[in-house]
């Protein structure tokens, strides 16, 4: 009498489990359903999760492309990577860097001619406003050699010397600002790379989190004045949890960013490339970093 009344259970809690298994195959299609990959403007694309280094999303992650003043990106983590760094050194400014940005017609720090800046009020002067005048001292500073000519060279071969650290083969700098001969390039993965393994230094955290600030510099006559600057990366005040990173645009370029955001610990690092407007940027960047927080 005992054995059918044991098949009753048995049948019973079988067919309980496969009702619980179909229903939460079910809930688990429906939350995938939830976060469908995104559909972005720009011809290139990458997001990963900064804490594991997975990969979650990619369009064209490979494709070299013109990357603009994400560049920067480099030209700080080469200068925060030099041994024995001291961030309040000061630095003159050189007429060569305001010539630089007239000819180029290039975004500007507004450095003015014999002011002393020190290296850290460079990295703010190079990452908010953009200013190729400050990536200019930079690498005139931290390059080597005996002329002005020569440290630039060093310093870009510095750059790509640590792309090779990094063990990007599709990264290739020509220039300290991303204003180049055509042979400054990168891809949405490699950028993204670049700028996780920045963002381990807190000073470059730091720098690339501010929304605008005010900074005391010496002015050759020995008395001081203060520069304004604010950051290019309006992700900082439109999106929730935003820490970085770093703007780009121009005529190859279009419109770029390399972008963090953290919410809880999880952070969420990516970039896109060419975007064609600033407005078609800012809705790729926000599609993808709700993505990936979703994954």
């Amino acid at each position: 009498m005992l054995t059918p009344t044991l098949g009753l259970r048995s049948a019973v809690t079988v067919s309980l489990t496969a009702s619980a298994v179909l229903a939460g195959g079910l809930f688990a299609g429906q939350a995938q359903a939830a976060t469908p990959v995104p559909s972005i403007t720009a011809p290139g694309g990458f997001v990963m999760n900064n804490g594991t280094g997975t990969t979650l999303y990619g369009k064209a992650a490979d494709t070299r492309r013109s990357t603009g003043s994400t560049t920067k990106i480099m030209t700080a983590k080469v200068v925060l990577s030099q041994p024995n760094l001291n961030l309040d050194a000061k630095v003159t400014v050189q007429k060569a860097y305001s010539d630089y940005i007239v000819a180029k017609n290039a975004s500007s720090a507004r450095l003015i001619v014999g002011d002393k800046v020190t290296v850290r009020q460079l990295l703010y002067g190079l990452m908010l406003p953009s200013g190729c005048d400050a990536a200019y001292a930079l690498a005139d500073k931290f390059g080597t050699g005996t002329t002005r000519d020569a440290r630039v060279k060093s310093f870009i071969g510095k750059m790509n010397d640590e792309a090779r650290r990094l063990g990007l083969r599709n990264t290739h700098f020509d220039s300290f600002d991303g204003i180049g001969g055509g042979q400054n390039y990168s891809t949405p993965r490699d950028l993204t790379k670049i700028a996780s393994s920045a963002m381990k230094n807190s000073t470059f955290r730091t720098v690339v989190k501010t929304k605008s600030t005010q900074q005391k510099v010496t002015t050759k006559s020995g008395g001081y004045r203060y520069m304004s600057w604010t950051n290019t990366n309006k992700l900082l005040s439109t999106y929730s949890g935003a820490i970085g990173v770093k703007t780009g645009s121009g005529p190859q370029a279009k419109y770029c960013l390399v972008f963090a955001a953290t919410r809880g610990t999880k952070t969420v690092i990516g970039t896109v490339l060419a975007s064609p407007s600033e407005a078609n940027r800012a809705a790729d960047v926000k599609k993808l970093l709700d993505y990936g927080f979703a994954r």
